[in-house]
This record gives C-alpha cells, structure tokens and sequence, in this order.
C-alpha cells in the first residue's frame, strides 16, 4: 500500500509538472501583435527600425532622435503588449533630451517568431550591435533600461557588453524565486522552464547601477527588487517608488523623472 501511494504521488507530481511545463509560456508572455499607435500620435520624431539577430530573426523597433543628445537609452519592455504600449516612457526620456532604441522581442508586435528565453537574449545583443554597429554609439554612451521582464534582459545584456550605465525598474531576481513567494511548496516539486537569473547577472555588471521598486508593487514583490540591488555591484543607487507594478513610476512622478536625471547626470 504505501509504494503504490508513493507511486500515485509520483506520478500526480510528473503529470503537474508536464501539464505546468507546456504552459510556462503562456504563463510568462503576454505578446500583443498590432500595434496601436506610433510616436508621432504621441508628437516624437521616430524611425522605423528593422534589425536581424544572429538567429536570423527580424525584428522591428522604433529609433526616437533627440536634438544634440550624445547618448542613447536601449529600452526593453515588459512581458505584455508591445512597443506601442510605452508612450509614457518614451514620452519621459525624450523630455529629457536623450535619444531612445525600444525594440519588440521576437514574437512581439511586428517582430517574427516566437518568444524564448534565449531568443530574448539574442534579440537584445542585436539591439546592442545596431547601436554600436549602424548607429555607431560608443558603449559609453549607451544606457539600458528594462522594465520587469526586461529588467533581467537588460542585464544580462549589460553584463556582457559594459554599457555607461544600468537602469532596471520592477524586476524579480530569477523566476524560481518568484515561484517559490507564489507557491511556496508546489516550487519545490516544478521544473522551470526559464530562469531569468537577474540576481546572478547583475554580478557581472561593472557600471552605475539604478534600481527602481515600490512596495506595493502587487505583481513583482518588493523583496525581490531589493535582492537584486543587494547582489549589484558598487557603483549602485536604489530609488523606492510607490503605486502598483504598471503604473507605479506614473504615481512616482515627478521624482521618478528627477531621479532619472539625476542619475544620468552623474553616472
């Protein structure tokens, strides 16, 4: 009796962990493909940007010129919508007279394929070559920002390429933390399907550092935005927010945009 339960839990365990594993994806990405506006509905000057990972997938981004401004943030979004769905952001760097790359990852808006871990990864280093290659920006003159999902894409990618800085706003430290705060015993049992180590990437990064989270961040606990800063690397800055995980750097405003600047400044 008691092997023949021990093989009814295994089997229950295996069966959960098949049925959780082909759904990760749709538990992880929100990908939304028509765009619903462009800047110039928000009064920017943008480009239409087509580039090719080394994968060969195209995707689409939009190139946001700001008058005699030196450097450029390299934007990457969050797991839902797509570029189309950031004209708050937009609209705060380019008042800050600074020039902005946002692509869609693979899967996303106009961009081909379909979204995995390592494709993000891939889809990042192309946005970063097109900076340094086409557009020719010194890696010095390159910020990348990331927002949630993108904060973990964003520093990976800055800890291979060692841009001027690091800004990651609302992110988790690594997928298996965030499962581990929302199903503290069924984590232990679940094979991840992604890891999303933000905390383990940080630790090659070797510039300034800002890392933004708010509290009441109802998505992406708080905690986690704090162990990430805490495996960050000196130099850092940490700035509390306050609202929801979506519209806490509206509420933030306008210290959010100060802070902004502040740390481009004297980063």
């Amino acid at each position: 009796m008691i092997i023949k339960i021990i093989l009814l839990v295994a089997v229950a365990i295996a069966l959960f962990n098949i049925l959780v594993f082909i759904n990760q994806p749709n538990m992880l990405f929100y990908p939304y493909r028509q765009l619903d506006a462009t800047p110039a509905d928000w009064g920017m000057q943008y480009e239409d940007v087509v580039i090719t990972t080394s994968d060969g997938m195209r995707l689409h981004g939009w190139y946001l010129p700001a008058a005699n401004a030196k450097k450029v943030v390299l934007f990457f979004h969050g797991n839902a919508g797509n570029i189309s769905h950031r004209s708050d952001s937009l609209a705060i760097f380019h008042s800050l007279g600074i020039n902005v790359f946002i692509i869609d990852y693979r899967g996303y808006g106009k961009s081909e394929g379909s979204v995995t871990e390592q494709g993000l990864y891939l889809d990042a280093m192309a946005a970063w070559d097109y900076l340094t290659g086409t557009r020719l920006f010194k890696p010095d003159d390159i910020v990348i920002f990331g927002r949630s999902l993108g904060g973990a894409v964003a520093t990976t990618l800055a800890g291979k390429v060692q841009p001027h800085a690091l800004i990651i706003e609302s992110t988790f430290s690594s997928t298996r933390d965030m499962a581990n705060l929302m199903m503290p015993l069924l984590s232990r049992v679940i094979i991840m399907r992604y890891a999303f180590d933000t905390e383990r990437a940080i630790k090659s990064v070797n510039v300034p550092v800002l890392v933004m989270h708010s509290r009441d961040d109802e998505i992406i606990p708080f905690e986690l935005g704090k162990k990430v800063y805490e495996a960050a690397n000196e130099s850092k800055t940490f700035y509390l927010l306050v609202g929801g995980h979506n519209d806490g750097f509206i509420k933030s405003m306008p210290g959010y945009r100060y802070r902004l600047k502040t740390f481009l400044e004297s980063s």
